[in-house]
């Protein structure tokens, strides 16, 4: 791709001065070096309009002008140019002016008073760089043409090489990774309905936390504050206060509230499927694993996982836990690739955590890691004033469920529900109002067990809670032998005891209960 001196010569060339004389004597110097083609403007305003009707391949600009200097030429030239190459060398005789034209745009510069072989050269120069600008422009114009005439050709040949390759061809190879990730999405998918089936089958601990007392309020603004953030939250109080039920509700009203919310209760999974459970398995990681198995965070992932009972986690899979909440990934049972996933965290437990860290069976720097926004459930004891709220919503669950008519509440039973101390909490009211409204006839609600084997006021005696006491632990310990030590099933120790298998086993700790 050549430019020859006769191509040069016969460029097109724009002269824009408000002096006639330095117009007259680039003209002249032009002329005589052979230029053919070059006109000439005093009038700066024209210069656009003269660029889009005659396409010069190169504009002299003077710089300083009074009804338009060069600036603002070159600023409408910008408009018009059509190509990112503006050809304008501009004239001036100020450093100042030359720095800036070139930020404006210009390509090059000639400085008052001429040096004549100067202006030639750079002339000659800018207009041999056009032109070959131009010419590459052209062939490049000529080459797309031909490329996209030429890719017609190959596209319907290609066609129906494609069609013949696609008969033969079960599996193309391009599909692999797209295949391989949908395969992923659907076993995820599986599980996560499969999990969530199990949730929606599953009853909830109680209804939902009703009632209008202080301490009760003060836990709604916590919820309220610690919500929309992804803080992690844990759960602090006795077994049956609510802590699931407000597990639920800061996932429900925060902005994941469209993922899922996982929950895991550490004490009802065995010691040697938690970590499965938790982060998933490979076919193959240990004897009896006949398939792959996604865990409870990787099904989280965007949503909230709820880790109720944390104090009870094996010491040894804390540390794997900590790790998930400071970086976020982990790695399944017999895989070496780690996952990464982003899983708000809520805990919740009946222990005193602090008193596990000084015995070494809970990692104190875990314990921080959870400790960053706690809430304490109140004890219903504290809540004694919602006691009558709670009892009749409980009395519509169940009239509902059972199909009773059950329509108040007598002053003597209302009494009695107030004056017992309810170690199991609201847990424990929900089972004596659903033993209450199977037990009962007509329409007045009768508790005709003796639930409250030691009624005692909220300011008791030391003798009468050491007396509770021992009958609940000789009590427990009965009912155990019964069934053989059996917690859980149709005919384990908790249904016979009305209590919530977590909330026995809490009960078995506490007073020391063991086989």
């Amino acid at each position: 791709m050549i430019v020859t001196e006769t191509n040069i010569h016969n460029a097109a060339i724009l002269i824009v001065d408000d002096q006639e004389a330095n117009i007259r004597l680039l003209e002249q110097l032009l002329g005589e070096t052979g230029y053919s083609s070059v006109t000439s403007t005093m009038n700066p305003e024209d210069v656009s309009k003269l660029y889009r009707e005659n396409g010069y391949d190169l504009i002299l600009l003077d710089l300083v002008m009074p009804s338009m200097d060069g600036f603002q030429v070159m600023e409408e030239l910008k408009v018009v140019e059509t190509d990112s190459y503006v050809p304008v060398i501009v004239i001036t005789a100020e450093l100042g002016h030359k720095l800036r034209a070139l930020e404006a745009g210009a390509k090059d510069f000639i400085s008052y008073p001429f040096d004549l072989v100067e202006v030639k050269t750079r002339i000659h120069n800018m207009l041999e760089e056009r032109l070959l600008h131009k010419k590459l422009g052209n062939y490049n114009k000529v080459l797309e043409q031909t490329v996209q005439d030429r890719t017609g050709d190959l596209l319907n040949a290609n066609m129906q090489l494609t069609q013949e390759i696609e008969e033969r061809k079960k599996v193309e190879k391009s599909l692999h990774g797209a295949y391989t990730e949908i395969k992923q999405l659907k076993d995820r998918l599986q599980a996560e309905n499969i999990y969530l089936q199990q949730e929606v089958d599953q009853q909830f601990n109680f209804g939902e936390i009703i009632g209008q007392s202080d301490v009760l309020s003060h836990v709604f603004l916590r919820v309220k504050q610690v919500a929309p953030m992804n803080a992690t939250v844990l759960l602090l109080g006795e077994t049956g206060t609510g802590k699931g039920v407000v597990a639920r509700a800061i996932h429900s009203t925060s902005n994941r509230r469209g993922r899922p919310l996982i929950t895991v209760n550490c004490t009802t999974l065995p010691a040697a499927l938690v970590e499965s459970e938790l982060f998933g398995r490979e076919r193959g990681a240990y004897t009896g694993s006949d398939v792959r198995q996604i865990g409870r965070f990787e099904l989280a992932d965007g949503g909230t996982i709820f880790l109720d009972e944390i104090g009870e986690m094996p010491l040894d899979l804390q540390c794997k836990l900590l790790r998930v909440i400071q970086d976020g990934e982990f790695e399944r049972l017999g895989s070496p690739r780690t996952i990464k996933v982003d899983v708000r965290i809520i805990a919740a437990t009946n222990r005193y955590l602090i008193e596990e860290v000084k015995k070494g069976t809970f990692r104190e720097d875990l314990f921080y890691r959870l400790n960053v926004f706690p809430i304490t459930m109140p004890p219903f004891r504290q809540r004694k004033h919602d006691i009558p709220l709670l009892a009749t919503h409980f009395v519509h669950k169940f009239n509902k469920k059972i199909g009773k008519k059950i329509e108040t509440i007598s002053k003597e039973t209302m009494n009695a529900l107030q004056e017992y101390q309810w170690p199991g909490n609201v847990r424990e009211l929900e089972s004596v109002i659903e033993r209450a409204v199977i037990m009962s006839k007509g329409s007045t609600l009768q508790v005709l067990d003796r639930f409250d084997t030691c009624r005692v006021p909220e300011e008791v005696t030391g003798d009468c809670v050491k007396a509770l006491s021992d009958l609940e632990h000789d009590h427990i310990l009965r009912v155990l032998k019964n069934t053989g030590w059996r917690i859980e099933g149709k005919n384990g120790a908790a249904v016979l005891l009305g209590l919530n298998p977590s909330t026995l086993r809490a009960r078995m700790r506490k007073y020391g209960i063991v086989r």
